[in-house]
C-alpha cells in the first residue's frame, strides 16, 4: 500500500508538472505572437486591406520568410501597428522579428500554421477572373497548386488573399525589390500590367 501511495503521488506530481509546463508554454506563445496579432489578427486573419492573412501558411514558408526579413532580402515596408498598446506607432517586419531567437520564430510559425486561412470576400471582374485563371493554369499552377491555396507548396496562400496586398507584392517582385525563384522570374516578367491585374482578380475571386 505504501508503494502504491508513493506511485500515485509521483503520478500526480508528474501530471501537475506537465499541466504547468503546458500552461507556461501557452503563455510564452501568446506573448511571442502579441506583436504579430496587432496587425495580422489573433488567428492570423485580419480585415486590414494591406495586411495579408497568414493563417495556414506552412512552417517552412514562415521559416523562409523570417530568414529573408532578417537578412533584409525582403523589403521591410513600414506600416502602422493596428491594435494593442502600440496602436498607431510605426513598425515593419524586420524590426518586429530582429530580436527573436530561432526557437521563438519557430513557435510563431507553428502557431499560425495551425490556424485556418480565411479567404477574403472581394469584388472582382468576371472577365478578368476568367483571363486570370487561364494565365494561372499556364504559368503558376505548378508551384501554386489548387489556385494558390495549398499550404504544402510552401509558397504562401494566394487564393482568397487580399487583392491590394497581392498587387503590392507583385509590384515589389517586378521592381526587383523582392527576390523571386528562378522558375518564377521569367514567368512573371512575361506578364504585362493587364495580365497581372487579371491574375490578381482570379486569386481574389477564390472563396
Amino acid at each position: 500500500m505504501k508503494n502504491a501511495n508513493i506511485a500515485v503521488g509521483l503520478l500526480s506530481a508528474t501530471v501537475f508538472c506537465l499541466t504547468f509546463s503546458a500552461a507556461a508554454t501557452a503563455a510564452d506563445v501568446n506573448k511571442l505572437i502579441e506583436p504579430c496579432t496587432a496587425c495580422h489578427g489573433k488567428d492570423g486573419n485580419t480585415t486590414e486591406a494591406d495586411v495579408p492573412n497568414i493563417a495556414g501558411y506552412s512552417v517552412e514558408y514562415f521559416a523562409s520568410a523570417f530568414k529573408k526579413y532578417n537578412k533584409q532580402e525582403r523589403p521591410c515596408v513600414e506600416t502602422e501597428v493596428r491594435s494593442g498598446s502600440g496602436k498607431g506607432t510605426k513598425t515593419d517586419m524586420c524590426k518586429s522579428i530582429k530580436d527573436l531567437s530561432e526557437g521563438d520564430l519557430n513557435q510563431i510559425a507553428e502557431y499560425f500554421a495551425g490556424k485556418t486561412f480565411v479567404r477574403t470576400a472581394q469584388t472582382t471582374d468576371p472577365a478578368l477572373v476568367k483571363k486570370g485563371k487561364s494565365i494561372h493554369e499556364k504559368k503558376c499552377e505548378n508551384c501554386h497548386s489548387e489556385a494558390g491555396s495549398f499550404p504544402s507548396d510552401n509558397a504562401g496562400m494566394l487564393g482568397g488573399q487580399k487583392m491590394s496586398y497581392l498587387k503590392s507584392q507583385l509590384k515589389l517582385f517586378r521592381e526587383g525589390k523582392r527576390p523571386m525563384t528562378k522558375k518564377m522570374k521569367p514567368k512573371l516578367e512575361s506578364l504585362d500590367d493587364a495580365e497581372i491585374e487579371a491574375v490578381v482578380h482570379y486569386y481574389g475571386s477564390i472563396q
